[in-house]
């Protein structure tokens, strides 16, 4: 029997980062894939993205996360889309996959890989030669105490991202941020899930815990990073 809370985690992100359709579409103009190249989408969740991506050129692609409700859910999508035959999904981490492609993603998944610039040299490794779409959290200024209280070191400026990616090889070729309809679209995307299940299913005696986690991210975003943490989007190439 399915558990509907499980199911309801993720039930209304597209996917799992603050980008609007049209920014997609513009990031993966800027990847400029083509019917032979290979992709890598490294922490790919159930890797839309990605799907997207081999929808428009039919290439070949790997999606590599350790989260197997999400695998599940994108093998379920490629099926559907019938794009199964060029789409692996791996579970295994980010960390430990071995190999080279054209080119990688990999978004909101720099901790799977040790940090930002661990991220950006073990890109450098998985694409000798071509290019990455990456996408980060940083600071586009400084940060407020309540946003460094809950990030910490875990974010550079944006700058220092730029920096970063020129330090280990890459040329930045595009770069562009989540504005804050993105963001609010997202957050709100991220409850909407369980605030429906919440409604659905009063007389559950997971509720209060549930709708106290709820109640608790939405509280935490309003006070502590709307419109202080930003989420840059960076297509590299070497």
């Amino acid at each position: 029997m399915t558990d509907t809370l499980a199911a309801a985690r993720y039930a209304r992100l597209r996917w799992n980062t603050p980008l609007a359709e049209e920014h997609a579409d513009l990031l993966l103009d800027r990847l400029d894939l083509t019917a032979d190249t290979t992709l890598v989408d490294l922490g790919c969740g159930w890797g839309e993205l990605m799907l997207r991506a081999v929808a428009r050129t039919y290439n070949r692609a790997v999606g590599v996360d350790s989260d197997p409700t999400a695998l599940d859910r994108g093998r379920r999508a490629a099926r559907e889309r019938g794009l199964a035959d060029r789409v692996q999904f791996v579970e295994e981490k980010a960390e430990s996959w071995r190999g080279t492609a054209d080119r990688a993603i990999c978004i909101g998944a720099s901790h799977a890989l040790g940090g930002t610039q661990s991220m950006l040299t073990a890109l450098a490794e998985v694409v000798p030669s071509g290019r990455v779409l990456i996408g980060d959290g940083c600071w586009p200024s400084p940060p407020t105490p309540a946003a460094l209280d809950l990030f910490g070191n875990e974010f550079l400026s944006l700058p220092d991202l730029v920096t970063a990616a020129n330090a280990a090889g890459w040329r930045v070729l595009h770069l562009s941020t989540a504005d804050q309809r993105e963001w609010d679209d997202f957050e709100s995307r991220h409850r909407a899930g369980q605030q429906e299940w919440l409604m659905a299913n009063p007389e559950d005696p997971r509720v209060p815990e549930v709708r106290d986690w709820v109640d608790s991210r939405e509280r935490v975003y309003l006070t502590s990073y709307r419109g202080v943490l930003g989420f840059a989007y960076l297509v590299l190439g070497r």
